[in-house]
């Protein structure tokens, strides 16, 4: 009996180190080159270092509008090598996808060009990462005025030497033709979601706030509410309440003034 509990543990022991040396970090950043070289009979393959590369997609237009914009990003390039095929680079060539008035992607930036120009520029000089870029149709149908809306990660807010999606989320706007990029979102505030009501011609959104600053966004944080009203000629952030309820007097003393 012992002699089976013995070679029970042993058993046990030998699974847990194998569980142990399967575990990997959650993230890796190849900062440098990694060369592994694997010999076999017939072959010798050496694969070198994951390499970003900065590219553009192919041209997009938004709405009925006069400007192109090119969406710019970073692809992954896989190197390998065989002493018998020479060097193979495997690589994707697209940085963005591209629905009815909707741009998605990890951007690092879109450029804009007038469709009768041979002049780009880019939406922003800052260093940052795009998410999405929204063309607000439907108040430039029914108000001739034309923004794109981008949610964009632009600080590292976590410290890791990083700008991505496990920063802050903020919320940004422009016109169709790339100026007048102004954040909308307060620092430090993560961006929650947003609408448009054309009624209004405004565009409401929510971030929440670290109240306690643990870092981290919890019950214990704060939801606040925003608008714009996208028919001013100088767009302004205004915060509203929604759940501060006033009584029948306090509303016909001021329906009254």
């Amino acid at each position: 009996m012992k002699v089976k509990i013995g070679v029970l543990s042993m058993i046990l022991g030998f699974v847990a180190m194998g569980c142990q040396q399967e575990e990997k970090p959650k993230v890796i950043y190849p900062d440098k080159a990694e060369v592994t070289t694997v010999d076999t009979k017939d072959n010798q393959r050496e694969l070198s270092s994951v390499e970003d590369i900065r590219i553009s997609d192919l041209p997009i237009t938004m709405g009925e509008t006069d400007y192109l914009l090119h969406p710019v990003g970073e692809v992954r390039v896989y190197s390998t090598g065989s002493k018998y095929s020479g060097k193979i680079n495997q690589y994707s060539y697209t940085v963005s996808n591209f629905s009815p008035d909707e741009l998605t992607g990890n951007l690092a930036n879109i450029m804009f060009q007038h469709k009768d120009s041979l002049d780009i520029r880019p939406l922003t000089e800052q260093k940052v990462m795009i998410y999405s870029a929204t063309y607000l149709k439907s108040i430039a149908e029914r108000y001739k005025k034309h923004y794109i809306v981008y949610r964009v990660y632009d600080k590292d807010t976590n410290k890791d030497g990083l700008i991505d999606a496990n920063d802050i989320k903020t919320l940004y706007i422009s016109e169709v033709d790339g100026t007048g990029f102004m954040k909308l979102t307060v620092d430090l505030q993560e961006f929650l979601d947003w609408t448009v009501v054309d009624a209004q011609h405004r565009l409401y959104f929510r971030t929440v706030e670290d109240i306690n600053k643990n870092g981290a966004f919890d019950k214990d944080d704060n939801v606040n509410y925003y608008y714009v009203d996208l028919m001013k000629k100088e767009l302004e952030v205004i915060a509203y309440n929604p759940l501060a309820v006033k009584k029948v007097a306090e509303v016909n003393e001021e329906l009254a003034q």
